[in-house]
């Protein structure tokens, strides 16, 4: 297992144990996708990285072959013509480009496997993000009925149950007692008419009454 692989481990198992103690689970998820995505950056840098030294090891191998090739030719040609020392010489030089593209093709093989560890644990990273931003909304939402769940909970007993049918009869009462009040407003009102006509009445009559009486006492002169 790598380095890697282990720290990823660590990373995972440390975030269920802050998950069972998390008052805020989409506050952790919101800091896992945070952690997630330098974790991507930091491993597609490290990509760029051995992809570039994994060419250049292929490029020593490939030059390494390529040198042979041209000394054991060098060493052909000055073996015809009859010189032993250069052909020995490029012989030599050439078991030495064996030898580096031994070790090249060694470091080489080990830069591509670890290139590819490194490319399949960048896809890994990459899902585990896309699994866990897509579940994202769907755990917020969850959270949220529970909230609004518990603040119901919390008010159990504040909503409903408040006695509403001695409400509406101490409204009635209160109305009931403002319509006497005001019934007995207006019977006061309408028998000050009737004194008021009553007076106006009284004094009409006099009136009649003194005119009659006169006209009585002018016709008896008559």
């Amino acid at each position: 297992m790598s380095v890697f692989r282990r720290m990823r481990d660590i990373t995972v198992a440390t975030f269920n144990e802050h998950l069972e103690q998390s008052q805020d689970p989409v506050q952790l998820i919101d800091q896992f996708l945070y952690n997630t995505r330098q974790e991507i950056a930091e491993a597609e840098k490290l990509h760029q990285q051995y992809t570039v030294h994994t060419r250049q090891m292929k490029q020593q191998l490939d030059h390494a072959v390529s040198m042979q090739a041209k000394r054991e030719e060098q060493a052909l040609l000055a073996l015809k013509a009859d010189e032993e020392h250069v052909a020995k010489l490029a012989l030599q030089e050439k078991m030495l480009y064996a030898e580096k593209e031994e070790q090249y093709r060694e470091l080489w093989e080990q830069s591509r496997e670890s290139l590819r560890e490194l490319e399949q644990q960048l896809d890994t990273l990459k899902t585990e993000y896309q699994t866990v931003h897509s579940k994202r909304q769907y755990y917020a939402a969850r959270v949220q009925t529970l909230r609004l769940q518990q603040q119901m909970n919390e008010r159990a007993g504040t909503y409903g149950g408040r006695n509403v049918p001695r409400m509406f009869n101490r409204l009635e009462d209160r109305v009931a007692d403002m319509e006497a009040e005001t019934m007995s407003l207006r019977e006061l009102r309408r028998g000050e008419e009737y004194t008021r006509d009553d007076h106006s009445g009284g004094s009409l009559l006099e009136q009649e009454w003194a005119r009659l009486k006169s006209k009585l006492n002018n016709s008896g002169k008559e």
